[in-house]
């Protein structure tokens, strides 16, 4: 039993380790430990058996290391029966071309939201939306319709979170939320970073479960608060048909 936890736990270690790079692209050994909590030696000998198996790729240069092939590997045999990212990306690019903005798809896990996919806007002047970017849920308009159509016990599990920022008053959010609920849709104008704007709405599945929000995002250049209320309905029409095609 007890070499049977010591698997278990190398296991999640190595798990730790790959996750790392949900946040950046190339660590260190000891930027690794460091953000895992583990001895560089232990980390060590994890890095080689993940490089052995293809997981992991050591830069000999930098001493860096990145994700290896192994992962995309596994990613292309993902089912578009059950991905949304692959199954609604031709939707999200015609979305893009009527629309002429970016458009993303966010899912959300535990206390974040989670860039799944994005459609960048063919213009100039354009938000960069990077897959796999992990946004709080405390601001954005993804993230109120995420926590707005979620249940009532999500809700108050977040609200009440001892990691909630002060710098967010949470009988706001609360307004907010309410008004996500009556509109059907979310805006936010400047709230997460300057000069950004973006409207958001909710994917339900054919059994009415929510699965992802759609959003729609730019300059603020572009994208007034009018302009905002007046492609919501279009983001609305969208993600009732996206949401017809999830199981």
């Amino acid at each position: 039993m007890e070499d049977r936890k010591l698997t278990v736990r190398a296991v999640e270690r190595a798990l730790d380790i790959l996750l790392c790079f949900t946040r950046t692209s190339d660590l260190g050994l000891t930027e690794i430990a460091t953000e895992i909590g583990l001895h560089k030696s232990t980390v060590h000998r994890l890095l080689a058996t993940l490089e052995e198996k293809g997981f992991v790729i050591r830069n000999s240069s930098t001493d860096k290391y990145r994700l290896g092939i192994k992962i995309w590997e596994l990613s292309t045999h993902l089912s578009q029966n059950d991905d949304p990212a692959l199954l609604l990306l031709a939707d999200m690019e015609e979305l893009r071309e009527q629309l002429g903005e970016t458009i993303s798809l966010y899912l959300r896990d535990g206390d974040e939201r989670l860039r799944i996919q994005a459609v960048q806007s063919n213009q100039a002047v354009r938000r960069v939306a990077p897959v796999g970017a992990r946004l709080p849920l405390t601001v954005g308009a993804s993230s109120k319709v995420l926590v707005a159509f979620s249940s009532s016990e999500q809700q108050e599990e977040l609200l009440n979170s001892p990691d909630w920022p002060l710098t967010v008053d949470v009988e706001h959010y609360r307004q907010q939320l309410a008004e996500v609920q009556r509109n059907g849709y979310s805006t936010s104008y400047e709230e997460r970073e300057p000069g950004a704007a973006a409207v958001a709405v909710p994917i339900f599945d054919r059994t009415g479960a929510l699965r992802a929000s759609l959003s729609l995002s730019g300059p603020v250049s572009r994208l007034s608060m009018d302009k905002l209320h007046e492609y919501a309905p279009v983001l609305i029409q969208a993600a009732q048909e996206m949401g017809f095609k999830l199981r």
